[in-house]
């Protein structure tokens, strides 16, 4: 036990303070007080900042399922439409985000670290599908527009997202097998990779989609509604794509800036404000308005 103090008051006394003259025992009481206080302040910082999160992925979660219920009643009769799946999508998203932020201490410690993984990046390959189902809507659009064939694009939409979640979940296994930094750098580069082709995506059709009706011969109010709500959608979510894209890519060569850890909560706080709850919330805005009562060319039952 005496040998063990003395350990102990030796590695103490290694402190800067010791080194800075405070030294002796009141010193030592200091020292350790103020690693206390330290670490107090930072779990505060963690709680504030992931709770915050919690909460705002819950009230977006619930925004999408209240608009899904105005929708259903409105227009009951057409079945799982893609703006009701669109919605029902934002709210398992946002509903997983939050229960995942709400137990943050247990996510971000899980063993193996395959698993903490798996439930951190499950949702960005759901907020991919969620958003690429857009493009998909106004691929159809565009498509019908110019009177070109439109049977092939909900396959290809299903094809793409199988090949996304299967190559993830290979990417997963090989994390498991061989516990390799590379697997783990492999995993954020390739969702960095679909974040880029998801804003190429959003360009390309969103572009052509807001340039056709730019063209369009007739000026009326729903032109403009509908110019608006093209432009500003496409612009919002090019950019958040964007930002992940680059910020994930940083991630996986720059270990200083590493996402989803404890350590570093406030970066969390502006990277899922940024590409995830803003977009989220200024999307879900823009798209607000109710389907028409009556059957409408641009809307499409889903099956």
């Amino acid at each position: 036990m005496v040998t063990s103090l003395k350990m102990l008051l030796k590695d103490e006394y290694s402190s800067s303070y010791y080194r800075e003259g405070v030294g002796g025992f009141g010193g030592l009481l200091l020292w350790r007080w103020k690693n206390e206080m330290e670490g107090k302040e930072n779990r505060e910082m963690e709680d504030a900042v992931f709770y915050s999160l919690c909460v705002s992925y819950t009230l977006i979660s619930i925004i999408a399922l209240v608009q899904l219920f105005r929708i259903q009643m409105r227009v009951p009769e057409f079945g799982w439409t893609t703006q009701k799946v669109f919605h029902l999508m934002n709210f398992i998203v946002n509903g997983l985000r939050a229960v995942l932020f709400g137990f943050y201490h247990r996510v971000f410690l899980v063993k193996p670290k395959v698993l903490e993984m798996a439930l951190l990046d499950l949702p960005s390959l759901l907020f991919f599908s969620t958003y690429t189902l857009l493009v998909l809507f106004w691929a159809e659009i565009y498509h019908q527009a110019r009177s070109l064939p439109i049977d092939k694009l909900r396959p290809a939409y299903l094809t793409i997202n199988g090949i996304v979640y299967f190559i993830q979940i290979c990417i997963w296994f090989a994390v498991k097998l061989s516990r390799s930094p590379v697997s783990i750098e492999i995993s954020k580069l390739f969702l960095s990779a679909i974040s880029f082709f998801s804003a190429l995506g959003f360009l390309l059709y969103g572009g052509r989609l807001f340039y056709l009706l730019r063209r369009f011969p007739i000026e009326s109010k729903g032109r403009r509604n509908k110019l608006n709500e093209v432009g500003f959608v496409t612009g919002i979510c090019c950019t958040c794509f964007l930002i992940r894209c680059i910020m994930v890519m940083v991630t996986a060569f720059d270990k200083d800036v590493s996402l989803d850890v404890l350590n570093h909560p406030m970066l969390n706080l502006f990277y899922y404000l940024l590409v995830e709850i803003i977009p989220s919330a200024l999307v879900l805005f823009i798209l607000r308005k109710l389907p028409p009562k009556r059957f409408s060319d641009q809307y499409h039952p889903i099956s």
